[in-house]
């Protein structure tokens, strides 16, 4: 599988992730990615899942973000594995969170 293919997968498993998270704290936060990188360990063949299981990492920056009011980064990994649970890759996001200001 080609590596940009694993990258949106990946960058998607954090995106949703931290959108999820967003929308439940019920305030407006924008989101964007300030960098990434990749690392491959074994060739992607068949099906590869991407998964990011670190929702305490962002519920942290959200509850800081909101406190605060200044802008959090927050690091996000994601681990691709293909069908026998071996990981092919892994990607680590790095997003920027910020409340939104009301503007009239």
């Amino acid at each position: 599988m080609f590596w940009a293919v694993q990258g949106m997968a990946a960058e998607l498993s954090t995106g949703a992730l931290l959108q999820s998270k967003i929308k439940g704290s019920g305030t407006q936060i924008s989101m964007l990615i300030a960098s990434n990188s990749g690392s491959f360990s074994k060739k992607a063949r068949g099906k590869i899942t991407f998964q990011c299981t670190e929702g305490l990492l962002i519920d942290e920056a959200i509850k800081n973000a909101i406190a605060s009011g200044e802008g959090q980064l927050v690091l996000l990994q994601s681990e691709g594995m293909d069908s026998a649970g071996d990981v092919v890759s892994i990607f680590k996001f790095e997003w920027t969170i910020k409340v939104k200001q009301n503007r009239r």
